[in-house]
């Protein structure tokens, strides 16, 4: 976001990012949808873009500044591909699945250029980093090829009087600061805030340091600046990304830590939700753990990839924790915190993983009765160093295995959502889902994307990014439903966020 508009006020654009109609008639008599800007408004752009952005959160966060350069550039943003000048394909490149739909991104934007020469197609982001100019041999209708760095250089590269079909893959920079134009794409309530860039750990089975470069951290009074800048537009939840956020601060000149930058965003903003991503295990330690248990703004919500429990294959993943250190960890967050919600994810099927192996991990779950879990099967990537270890495991072992871990967790979230039943809770209202007839939110144990929602049931048009009252009356599987009631009948100890 800009130093004077983060969200780059008075634009009547609603974009979601990805969402561009890849499910279009890409025959030569394709026409484009209705227009979503007069034929003044496009005579006076320098042109339209429409951005696909696959991935991570820090992918997200590095989509909306692409956005916001081009909006302070005068381009018109477009989410139908045959109305776009530019076609923008913003890359993952961390396992074989976030690989391959990248790769059939761009082709779909591809033969889109084939019927429309005009068009220019530009890749940016992980998968370009990996492969450079042989992603250019893959697909030769890149017109501009792009890495995880250096955002700042696309539209003078496009604009260039000579453009070329062209390799601009660098080291990454540093994670972009506050006073990058931004255009928030998750809503005007909520938006991520990547506080740092690249990592620092060597987990075998990552190819993320190789990526994104070593752990950088911005430095506090940036972060502050970016966070008072959010609130002030009308966010209400920041949610703090980086491959390693529990890292932060460590390799600043002026050493500094998570806690620290904690304590300066409650001091630089009013946001009531103020949200963890990616805490790396090793370094939760106890006076994270007291400001949080101690400060109502910061949820109690705790993203911790553990990947596995067994400590032999924690070893062979160059994890840090082990088996009891893990369970240790559970017990120290509940210990601290009691109404700590803890999510993790794991990985099966890395090489080597035994049916023993397999079955400590199973014991871990039902012994652990984490909140929220997520399973990935082992992708054996070229360039890890997991992917010279013997002994792989065959797939279809590994996707059993997913299959087994999330059948055992399943009833254990649902069990663990039943003590919300006959509660009140402040739900952020996001959006309306026309199947159920009713209106969706979260609240603050739920992080987007990756958890489950509460559905409000109610008989009056909600304002999206309100927060509401919401009586929960059931489970259903995954997600919370409720009641929506009065502020007035709220107990007199609850308040909204």
């Amino acid at each position: 976001m800009s130093g004077e508009n983060p969200a780059l006020p008075g634009m009547e654009l609603e974009l979601d990012l990805g969402d561009l109609d890849l499910d279009v008639d890409l025959d030569a008599d394709a026409e484009p949808a209705e227009p979503r800007y007069s034929p003044e408004q496009l005579a006076n752009a320098k042109g339209t873009v429409g951005v696909i952005s696959l991935g991570c959160s820090k992918n997200t966060v590095d989509s909306e500044q692409m956005l916001g350069r081009f909006v302070r550039e005068g381009y018109l943003l477009v989410a139908d591909p045959l109305e776009a000048d530019l076609l923008v394909v913003n890359t993952c490149g961390f396992i074989a699945d976030a690989e391959r739909e990248s790769r059939e991104s761009i082709d779909e934007m591809a033969h889109i250029k084939q019927l429309y020469p005009h068009k220019k197609l530009i890749v940016t982001g992980c998968l370009s980093q990996r492969y450079g100019a042989k992603l250019l041999e893959d697909h030769p209708q890149i017109d501009l090829l792009l890495g995880a760095g250096h955002y700042d250089t696309l539209i003078p590269l496009l604009e260039a009087k000579a453009p070329q079909t062209v390799d601009h893959v660098t080291e990454p920079d540093a994670a972009a600061s506050h006073d990058v134009p931004r255009l928030i794409t998750t809503g005007e309530s909520s938006a991520y805030v990547k506080i740092a860039e690249g990592c620092n750990n060597s987990c075998t089975f990552c190819i993320i340091p190789k990526l994104r470069g070593p752990f950088r951290s911005r430095t506090l009074d940036d972060i502050a600046a970016e966070v008072a800048l959010l609130t002030d537009e009308g966010c209400h939840e920041l949610i703090l990304v980086s491959q390693d956020t529990t890292w932060y601060g460590r390799d600043l000149p002026q050493r500094s830590s998570l806690t620290e930058l904690l304590q300066r965003i409650l001091a630089s903003c009013e946001a009531p939700w103020i949200r963890m991503l990616y805490l790396y295990p090793t370094l939760v330690k106890k006076e994270l753990l007291q400001l949080i248990a101690r400060e109502d703004r910061l949820l109690p919500y705790f993203d911790i990839p553990l990947q596995h429990a067994d400590s032999q294959v924690l070893k062979r993943m160059q994890r840090s924790e082990r088996l009891e250190t893990v369970r240790q960890l559970v017990k120290d967050v509940r210990a601290s915190v009691p109404d700590a919600i803890l999510r993790s994810t794991f990985i099966v099927g890395f090489p080597g993983e035994s049916e023993a192996e397999f079955q400590t991990l199973l014991d871990f779950i039902q012994e652990s009765q984490l909140d929220w879990v997520g399973v990935f099967t082992y992708s054996d990537e070229q360039g890890t160093a997991a992917y010279d270890l013997p002994d792989k495991v065959d797939a279809r072992v590994a996707e059993a295995r997913r299959d087994q871990l999330m059948a055992l967790q399943q009833p254990i979230t649902s069990a663990r959502l039943q003590r919300w039943v006959g509660e009140i809770v402040a739900v952020l209202v996001e959006s309306y889902d026309e199947e159920h007839a009713c209106f969706v939110g979260r609240f603050w144990a739920q992080a987007p994307e990756v958890d489950g929602q509460v559905l409000i049931q109610c008989n009056e048009e909600l304002e999206m990014g309100i927060f509401v009252p919401v009586a929960i009356t059931q489970v259903l599987g995954y997600d919370l439903y409720g009641d929506l009631l009065e502020v007035d009948d709220l107990p007199p100890d609850e308040e909204l966020a």
